[in-house]
């Protein structure tokens, strides 16, 4: 009964001691200034790079800009009401006049006034490539001089109607040629943003080989100090030779130059990460190599499907191949004679005051066509036409020729994503193999039971061995966010990447 008084105290003491340890270790860290480590799994990296990469950053204006231009042309397809001002127009100059009286032109001094305003509505008939308006305007006219006296012109309203006849129609081919633009634009930026993807991959696992690389270096150096302080004392017992000894010397030695050079090898991948990343380069970053659950094998005819249904690189194709048709529309159509027809009907009147302008309306009545008629041009024309039609070829040709790279790409990939999937399980398996023969090995040796040669042997295998299942990781993540980037597609989830895009940004 008298030992527990004694007992809780000491449980307390320990208590206030371990508090004081965890309250005072970041405090210390602080005061040296040692960065805390930062756990840094690949899904997160990904996301991080998505939101604060200087890339992402890049790829999210380029997006917006041809967002904005799509956004224009939507809006010139709206009428457009313009308020037109001349607010002042001050003109003091010598001008030609005729004498009635003595039927004779003679110079006279001049000073006059103008001012102006109007309103207008636009709308473009996109069928016939015109505009429909409706306009209303006012002016105001003074002069000065030996006759002073004022005018206001007013046309309270006139509809109209203007047209290219048989022309080249510019509204029809913008409707057709602007929302495939903004397609390929979204496209674009879901695609660029996969590549983003594919770098953070590479950083990532080059962090985590520099990681692997260091943590075995450290191990190595362990093992090989204490080999060599056993081999002193086998060596004193003539165990081991002289040369056998100078060997876990030398092994020793190169443990610690490889772990310094580990240890650079390590600062700079984590560097390189964390500035990737958009933090500062002095973070300290913990990766944590993902494992692979369920690994998927993906049909090369289901990736060629999404690829050319999805990568922006075909539509950037169709885009040129429709230019060049709007070109060769253009010139055929403007070799011919060309017409238009300018046609409004309204009201206008003229007065000495502002209600004078707008009493007894007359009618104002406008129809005018003109045509031109091209004679001798000396084979402009026609050279014109013919460069339009090999441009139209060349782009053509150009769309097959990026769908075959499109196809061969996809399918290099593919073979080499799936081959991955093999040589990441036989990786895995010759890791946890070579861990446990060195295991072994090592232990063997401590007893005197196995060589020198084995030992180092079974510790080469070892390094090469993570090596090798970390490169396995890293060119298995790299063929899939490649393949993603080729198709658009999530192979996992089974949804189109730009309809995930829209989802995700309520675009319609």
């Amino acid at each position: 009964m008298t030992m527990k008084p004694v007992f809780l105290h000491k449980i307390f003491i320990a208590a206030l001691v371990a508090l004081l340890l965890a309250w005072a270790t970041p405090a210390a860290a602080q005061s040296t200034g040692e960065r805390p480590t930062v756990g840094l799994d690949l899904d997160r990296a990904i996301k991080m790079a998505a939101d604060s990469s200087l890339a992402s950053f890049r790829f999210r204006n380029l997006y917006m800009a041809g967002f904005w231009e799509y956004r224009t042309f939507r809006a010139n397809r709206l009428p457009c009401l313009n308020l037109n001002l001349t607010p002042a127009r001050y003109y003091r100059d010598i001008t030609s006049r005729y004498d009635y009286e003595n039927n004779i032109d003679v110079y006279r001094a001049q000073q006059s006034y103008f001012a102006s305003a109007g309103l207008e509505i636009r709308q473009n008939f996109d069928w016939l490539g015109g505009t429909f308006f409706i306009e209303s305007d006012l002016s105001f006219m003074r002069n000065f001089g030996t006759s002073t006296y004022s005018q206001f012109s007013s046309v309270p309203v006139r509809v109209g109607y203007r047209q290219d006849l048989l022309g080249y129609n510019a509204f029809k081919w913008e409707k057709r040629i602007e929302p495939l633009k903004y397609e390929k634009v979204k496209k674009d930026f879901v695609y660029n943003m996969e590549s983003v993807s594919e770098d953070v991959v590479g950083y990532f696992f080059d962090l985590a080989l520099a990681q692997t690389e260091y943590r075995l270096a450290r191990e190595n150096l362990v093992s090989a100090d204490t080999l060599y302080t056993l081999g002193e004392r086998r060596f004193k017992i003539a165990a081991i030779s002289q040369a056998e000894l100078l060997t876990l010397k030398l092994d020793l030695v190169n443990a610690r130059n490889s772990l310094e050079n580990s240890r650079i090898a390590l600062k700079r991948a984590n560097a390189s990460l964390a500035a990737y990343l958009g933090m500062d380069r002095e973070t300290r970053l913990e990766v944590a190599v993902p494992t692979l659950t369920a690994l998927r094998r993906v049909e090369t005819a289901d990736a060629l499907l999404h690829a050319r249904e999805n990568n922006p690189s075909i539509l950037s194709q169709k885009q040129a191949v429709l230019e060049a048709r709007q070109t060769v529309d253009k010139t055929r159509k403007e070799n011919r004679f060309s017409a238009s027809l300018n046609a409004s009907v309204g009201y206008n009147q003229v007065g000495d005051n502002l209600s004078g302008a707008y009493r007894n309306l007359l009618r104002q009545d406008l129809v005018s066509l003109s045509v031109s008629i091209p004679l001798v041009d000396w084979g402009v024309r026609k050279g014109r036409l013919n460069m339009a039609l090999s441009n139209l070829d060349v782009a053509e040709i150009s769309e097959r020729q990026q769908l075959q790279s499109l196809d061969e790409e996809v399918t290099v990939t593919v073979d080499d994503y799936n081959i991955q999937l093999d040589l990441i399980t036989s990786a895995k398996e010759a890791m946890d193999l070579a861990e446990r023969a060195y295991a072994q090995t090592q232990q063997r040796f401590m007893i005197g039971k196995t060589d020198l040669s084995s030992m180092t042997l079974a510790s080469t295998r070892r390094q090469e061995a993570s090596k090798n299942y970390i490169s396995a990781l890293k060119n298995y993540w790299l063929n899939y966010y490649k393949l993603r980037r080729l198709t658009l597609f999530d192979f996992e989830t089974g949804i189109p990447l730009t309809r995930k895009f829209d989802l995700d940004n309520n675009v319609r």
